[in-house]
């Protein structure tokens, strides 16, 4: 069966990405035509799956070239992501700077994975000068607007009064939102200190969330974490985690 599509069939950006958890391969060859009549959300999606090899053949030197292709039209997530390719050397040579300046680009024009990506930079002295003030503004801004990963290290700055003043407070509403907008991250914060307030059953409840959604990376190292926790049944969490790790790296 051909899953060739006709030129009057071009589909626009989101029809594109719903296509893409239904049938990746014609999904595809839908991107293919839409990217070639410059539909620029379609040059973005096949940057991405060009990146994944999803439904086409991986190359990250061709994702590079259409990222930088809808970046030039004005695309902010293709920016964002010219800086992930550069950062990783996803299809060129690694070069954190670079990365900085296409963070920095999308990040000024409001999109909050750059103000992320950009503040991971200014934290940890990657390819710019440590700033960590500017890194926490970074955070604050894309928490604020929504962003699950920043809300938890927004939190993380609050609660441990980093180039700011310590409030516990607010670092647990935010990690409160961060659980519950989905980041594994931010639900391990979350139950962390939800047990701290010997709130074992919900901080259980969390803590699984977690594990269910973290990387193989994050299970390991938080499982060492759990095994030095002050309440028995957080503990024994730590033996459910090390399986799960294990599972994900067969």
């Amino acid at each position: 069966m051909s899953f060739l599509l006709r030129r009057e069939e071009v589909l626009n950006g989101e029809q594109l990405s719903a296509m893409l958890t239904e049938s990746p391969a014609r999904a595809a060859q839908a991107i293919l035509l839409a990217a070639g009549e410059g539909e620029v959300e379609a040059q973005a999606l096949l940057g991405q799956i060009l990146l994944d090899g999803q439904g086409i053949a991986q190359d990250p030197p061709l994702a590079l070239r259409w990222f930088g292709i809808a970046a030039g039209r004005g695309h902010l997530m293709a920016r964002n992501m010219l800086g992930r390719c550069h950062e990783h050397g996803w299809g060129c040579a690694a070069d954190a700077g670079v990365a900085a300046q296409h963070y920095r680009v999308a990040a000024q024009a409001g999109l909050d994975w750059a103000m992320y990506n950009l503040a991971n930079l200014l934290a940890t002295g990657r390819g710019v000068a440590v700033d960590q003030p500017q890194a926490l503004a970074l955070y604050r801004q894309a928490a604020e607007s929504g962003h699950a990963k920043s809300m938890n290290l927004l939190g993380r700055y609050l609660e441990e009064g980093r180039h700011c003043r310590a409030d516990p407070a607010a670092a647990f509403d935010w990690y409160r939102r961060s659980a519950q907008a989905g980041d594994f991250r931010g639900q391990f914060s979350y139950a962390s200190v939800l047990a701290e307030r010997s709130q074992i059953e919900e901080a259980s409840g969390w803590y699984r969330k977690a594990m269910f959604g973290g990387h193989a990376a994050f299970l390991g190292v938080a499982a060492q974490t759990l095994e030095s926790a002050a309440h028995t049944a957080i503990q024994a969490l730590a033996q459910e985690y090390k399986e799960r790790a294990g599972h994900i790296s067969v």
